[in-house]
C-alpha cells in the first residue's frame, strides 16, 4: 500500500489544520456540531454487532469498538483541558499512550454503551461550559509538551475535527463492508 493510500485510510477527512481566524459563526458552528455529536455517532454504531465492533477500521488500526472507547477517553481529556486552562495560567497538560489505553480490556472488549453514555454527559458539559464563555475567555489555552500553545477556541475546532475524523473511519468501513448504505 502507497503512504498516499495509508494516509488516506489514516486520515479521511484530512489532517486538523486551525484557521488563521476563528469567526464566532464558526465557534458557533463548531459548539453545535459537538453537541451533537453523541448522538450522530450513537445512530452510526448502536447496532452494530459484536462481530462488527471487534472489526478493524483499516489493517493495522483499531476496531470499531477501540475507536468508540477511544472517543470518550479523548474528549474526556480534552474537556479537562479546557478546565485547566480556565482556572490556571497556561497549563502544561499531561499527555497521555492512546495506543496503550486502546489496548487495556475496558477499550478492547468493554461494551460501547459505557462510553457512548460517557461521551454523551461529557459533551454535554462541555457544551454548557462553552456556550457560557466570552471571547477572552475562548483566547486562553494549555500548553502541550509535543505541539505547544494551544487556544481553547483551536481545540474547540480541533475535537470537531477529531470526532469527525473517527466517524470517518467507523462509516467508511461500514460501507465497505455493505454494512450500511
Amino acid at each position: 500500500m502507497s503512504d498516499e493510500n495509508l494516509d488516506f485510510l489514516r486520515y479521511p477527512i484530512g489532517r486538523f489544520t486551525p484557521p488563521d481566524f476563528i469567526s464566532e459563526k464558526e465557534l458557533k458552528d463548531w459548539i453545535g456540531a459537538l453537541e451533537v455529536y453523541p448522538s450522530r455517532l450513537y445512530n452510526l454504531v448502536a447496532d452494530l454487532s459484536d462481530v462488527q465492533l471487534d472489526t478493524p477500521y483499516r489493517n493495522g488500526g483499531w476496531t470499531v469498538r477501540q475507536v468508540i472507547h477511544h472517543l470518550s477517553d479523548s474528549h474526556h481529556n480534552s474537556y479537562m483541558r479546557f478546565k485547566w486552562a480556565l482556572t490556571e495560567d497556561t497549563p502544561q497538560i499531561k499527555v497521555y499512550d492512546e495506543k496503550a489505553w486502546a489496548a487495556l480490556e475496558d477499550s478492547v472488549s468493554g461494551p460501547i454503551s459505557l462510553s457512548l453514555e460517557h461521551l454523551a454527559a461529557v459533551h454535554k458539559k462541555l457544551v454548557y461550559l462553552l456556550k457560557n464563555l466570552d471571547r477572552a475567555a475562548l483566547k486562553k489555552g494549555f500548553l502541550h509538551p509535543e505541539s505547544g500553545f494551544t487556544t481553547l477556541e483551536e481545540n474547540i475546532g480541533r475535537y470537531v475535527w477529531h470526532g469527525n475524523h473517527h466517524f470517518a473511519h467507523i462509516e467508511r468501513l461500514l460501507q465497505d463492508k455493505g454494512w450500511r448504505s
